[in-house]
């Protein structure tokens, strides 16, 4: 599934994730692939898994059409400013 993080608590280490109409996901930092912490607005893929508590999102990453985005600002022409 896709989605985007709706909050993510550092101290926690703890979030939750955008499910529509629904009920939100809730993501731990146990759960995350190749990162430590989630950014509000970030676009993740995951597993969604039903658990006593409510939904639990499982292998959760960065979304690609994040990465794609972030890498296209960095390509911007470099244009020398002046200063004073």
């Amino acid at each position: 599934m896709q989605t985007v993080v709706k909050k993510w608590f550092r101290d926690k280490e703890s979030g939750f994730l955008d499910n529509g109409g629904g009920a939100d996901i809730m993501v731990r930092k146990a759960d995350l692939v190749n990162c430590q912490f989630l950014k509000v607005g970030a676009a993740v893929e995951f597993e969604c898994h039903s658990d006593k508590r409510g939904l639990i999102a499982k292998k959760v990453k960065l979304s690609n059409q994040k990465r794609a985005q972030h890498v296209n600002r960095s390509q911007k022409p470099y244009r020398p400013g002046v200063m004073t």
